[in-house]
């Protein structure tokens, strides 16, 4: 089943009355439970396509498909979307607080969606990728910055996406740290039957992600790679 569809989709950057278009002519399909990977140097466009699939950015133009329902440009995600799609930063700050404990950030869209049991569900999500429920009570700055990104995962899941897009997650942390959280994210996609959309900069990041992925340049696809089928002799 195709989760994505992108047809001849552009993105522009509006500031005032100026506009710029980043983004050209994407054409993708993306099955789910695929982890596809947009990789690319700085500046090609992968992150600004990224914020159009979060609703973050509703200046752009084509058509995209996301489970069977259609986009509009010019509209945010409404909906059952807005909990189906869930974004990781590259900066978990982005997405934590700095004023409030991580347990109250991370039980207010829960406790939006009528969930009871929000407490349990947040040490559950903890738990899950390797923090003791004790560190719900601390608040951002008192962790380290991988324990900060496996936070900021946990806030994605907690809401159960479909999609969960991930912007450079790991290029802020050390390399040890870099690995645990790219075995988190494999483990975390197979255990959810997660589909990932991850940009990197990093082409061994994206071989170690990804089934496929779209290489850019310039705004624009450059090439496809299927890491599923062998490689030319």
């Amino acid at each position: 089943m195709t989760l994505l569809k992108l047809d001849n989709v552009s993105v522009s950057h509006v500031q005032g009355h100026h506009s710029n278009t980043v983004v050209h002519d994407i054409n993708l399909d993306i099955p789910e439970g695929e982890c596809f990977g947009l990789v690319g140097p700085s500046g090609c466009g992968k992150s600004s396509l990224l914020w159009v699939l979060a609703g973050l950015n509703p200046h752009w133009s084509g058509n995209i498909t996301l489970l069977d329902t259609p986009l509009q440009p010019q509209k945010g995600l409404t909906g059952e979307l807005r909990q189906a799609v869930q974004m990781v930063f590259q900066d978990p700050y982005a997405s934590l607080h700095p004023k409030h404990r991580l347990k109250r950030t991370l039980a207010e869209p829960l406790r939006r969606l009528g969930v009871k049991d929000v407490e349990e569900r947040i040490a559950e999500g903890f738990r899950q990728v390797g923090l003791t429920s004790d560190m719900m009570s601390r608040y951002p700055h008192q962790l380290s910055g991988g324990q900060r990104q496996r936070v900021a995962i946990v806030r994605a899941l907690l809401l159960e996406p479909k999609l969960l897009l991930l912007d450079e997650p790991t290029s802020a942390l050390d390399m040890s740290v870099q690995a645990e959280i790219l075995n988190l994210l494999n483990e975390l996609k197979s255990t959810h039957g997660l589909t990932m959309i991850m940009v990197s900069h990093d082409p061994n990041t994206i071989d170690y992600m990804c089934d496929s992925a779209a290489f850019m340049k310039d705004g624009r696809i450059d090439r496809l790679v299927d890491y599923s089928q062998p490689l030319p002799r």
